[in-house]
């Protein structure tokens, strides 16, 4: 895999790891990824100009990762209204790459070596490692929490699937990108009015300073990888992807002084030999 390409995706899921932490901000779960999609809107918008228009074959596409975006906003915040962050989202993440790779390779025919399929096995092994808190704190995960974790999988499957093909077709990645947010941002202003009515919107306003730094780490990370899609397998960048988990950890540790357990210890050592080989194959 091209080095530029490994290392721009790896900044891609540190900006991931930053702006899932900010939707723990001191709201509702869908509101506060609500108020990040519609800053992140709001960012794209003086961008158009610069950009242009996507091909017209890749508007469909487009259509189709809206439609599993709703999907995946309602299924990550609900997750997050029943479960601890840190069980959930290694959960919906480490499912995620497995399903993806299933995909990309029986249906779109990517080619990916039996090196780079270990890699990919390897990483995820490692973000499931990652929600392991021993018995008893597992004995306590909410059903509902782990069901909408795997919902919250297939949709990131889906998506990933959807925005790696679309920006093959569009002919530009950085106008597919951008079309994309703008179309997001619509959606979930939408849907906020929909399930929460006009009154979330003053909830929102005290927080509009995370929102907006959330917006512009979510635009990042997703810009960087739907980008790399067009130069990398899909299954090889929504892999690298969920080394976010990994950024998560180190912030845990380093920054908020939590404890370095044993089980983040194998998980990283999973997680690190899984992009040796990815970065290999």
């Amino acid at each position: 895999m091209d080095p530029f390409v490994f290392a721009a995706v790896l900044v891609g899921a540190a900006c991931h790891a930053g702006w899932n932490a900010l939707v723990k901000v001191r709201l509702e779960p869908f509101t506060a990824m609500a108020l990040i999609a519609i800053c992140s809107f709001v960012i794209v918008i003086p961008i158009v100009p610069f950009v242009g228009l996507p091909a017209p074959a890749a508007w469909p596409w487009i259509g189709a990762s809206i439609l599993v975006h709703i999907g995946y906003f309602i299924g990550l915040s609900e997750a997050y209204r029943y479960g601890d962050m840190g069980q959930v989202y290694p959960i919906a993440r480490g499912s995620a790459p497995l399903m993806t790779t299933l995909v990309s390779t029986t249906v779109l025919g990517e080619a990916i070596s039996p090196m780079g399929i270990f890699g990919i096995v390897l990483l995820a092994c490692g973000v499931f490692v990652m929600s392991f808190r021993g018995g008893a704190a597992m004995s306590r995960m909410n059903s509902r929490a782990v069901g909408f974790a795997l919902f919250t999988a297939v949709t990131i499957c889906g998506y990933s699937i959807s925005d790696g093909t679309g920006a093959r077709v569009s002919g530009n990645p950085h106008a597919y990108t951008v079309w994309l947010f703008i179309a997001d941002g619509l959606m979930m202003t939408m849907l906020v009015l929909i399930r929460r009515g006009p009154a979330s919107f003053p909830q929102m306003a005290p927080f509009w300073i995370s929102g907006f730094i959330g917006g512009v780490l979510s635009l990042a990370a997703y810009w960087i990888a739907i980008w790399a899609m067009t130069k990398a397998p899909i299954a090889i960048v929504a892999a690298l992807r969920e080394t976010s988990v990994l950024f998560a950890a180190a912030i845990a540790v380093f920054i908020l002084k939590e404890p370095l357990s044993a089980t983040r210890i194998a998980a990283a050592v999973l997680i690190v030999a899984g992009l040796a080989l990815i970065r290999l194959q």
